[in-house]
């Protein structure tokens, strides 16, 4: 069996980083090669990813981002599509739901090789996001649909995705998890680089560009956290701080920044923070993981497992749902058995390939 993964953007990276441990480990007879678009073109958004979950130099680099989503997804589309082409896998697998993904969707959908979708099912219902797009559109053209959760299964059978094609594998980010407290490479000494004591901090990201873009809502956000007594920590994405630097916006002197760090240094800072505020999708889920409670910053999400639950707040950019969520005491305990699998959802995948 002959396999290609592709992949392009930060959450991808950890993602296949479950499926190239398996592939190590218990499947070396499993023939692959990697694509990366290079869709995540910073060093600290990808070399250190690379370097820190020990993923090979990918078989090939497209060196494909910047652009605008037409122009980045058509470009990897055209690639792909010649190396797929050219070495004639028997499976291609996408993750989650970004440019990347798409493009290796249509390319592999349009030559007749069997599509794997990795992170199928999820469904925010907000059309305006481009990842809700692409999700949709990858799951319909895709031959074999793994997900996260129950949830998800459900979203593609409402769908009328045929059941035989959905299989709920439970999450691959998990698995990273897992084996990251296995190795106990989540720890607290990170804390003293930052002059942060355990449980009397709140981690932060912003990237979404309902956020970022639209500067007005920036600025909401950062006059509501100025209000918050606690020190807050800032990992910065590269694209809010090249919007931060061109409008001229300053942060609040309660917010720490930083520059992106690796996946294990931002778990461990997650892990040892008293709340997690963020508009990403998968440090939604990594906080669940953290068992520490989430404020996001998005009107919707994907996730809806978790704002079920009571331990994922959505507030928008709205300050005063921003200042309730964070001032609320919680007293919700998060549930024993976890909704997004027991940390095999790799090597679950690769057997149902090879079966």
């Amino acid at each position: 069996m002959f396999i290609v993964n592709i992949i392009g953007a930060r959450p991808q990276f950890i993602k296949f980083s479950s499926i190239n441990y398996q592939l190590k480990k218990n499947f070396k007879h499993i023939r692959n090669k990697l694509i990366h678009t290079g869709q995540h073109y910073d060093y600290d958004m990808n070399n250190i990813f690379f370097k820190q979950l020990e993923l090979n130099n990918p078989d090939y680099n497209l060196g494909i981002g910047g652009g605008s989503h037409g122009q980045n997804t058509g470009r990897m589309i055209e690639k792909i599509e010649k190396i797929l082409k050219k070495i004639k896998p028997d499976y291609v697998i996408v993750y989650g739901d970004t440019d990347t993904t798409l493009a290796g969707a249509i390319s592999t959908s349009k030559l007749n090789i069997n599509l794997v979708h990795i992170e199928a099912g999820l469904r925010s219902y907000n059309y305006d996001m481009p990842e809700e797009i692409n999700r949709r559109l990858t799951d319909h053209c895709a031959d074999l649909l793994f997900t996260s959760s129950q949830q998800s299964v459900n979203n593609l059978i409402n769908e009328g995705i045929p059941k035989k094609k959905i299989f709920n594998s439970g999450d691959v980010m998990y698995d990273v998890f897992k084996l990251a407290i296995k190795k106990k490479l989540i720890n607290k000494n990170i804390l003293n680089n930052y002059n942060l004591e355990e449980k009397n901090y709140i981690y932060l990201t912003i990237h979404r560009k309902s956020n970022i873009e639209l500067v007005d809502n920036l600025e909401i956000i950062f006059k509501t956290l100025s209000k918050v007594k606690r020190k807050i920590i800032f990992p910065i994405h590269p694209n809010t701080n090249n919007i931060l630097r061109k409008n001229k916006i300053k942060t609040p002197n309660n917010i720490v920044k930083i520059n992106p760090l690796g996946y294990f240094e931002n778990i461990s800072l997650q892990k040892f923070s008293n709340l997690i505020i963020t508009d990403s999708g998968g440090i939604q889920k990594e906080a669940y993981f953290n068992k520490i409670n989430c404020v996001t910053l998005r009107d919707d999400t994907e996730w809806k497992e978790i704002v079920s639950l009571g331990v994922n707040k959505l507030v928008g950019a709205n300050q005063n749902k921003i200042l309730k969520a964070i001032h609320t005491k919680s007293n919700i305990d998060f549930p024993k058995q976890e909704i997004y699998g027991d940390g095999n959802a790799a090597k679950k995948i690769l057997k149902k390939l090879i079966s």
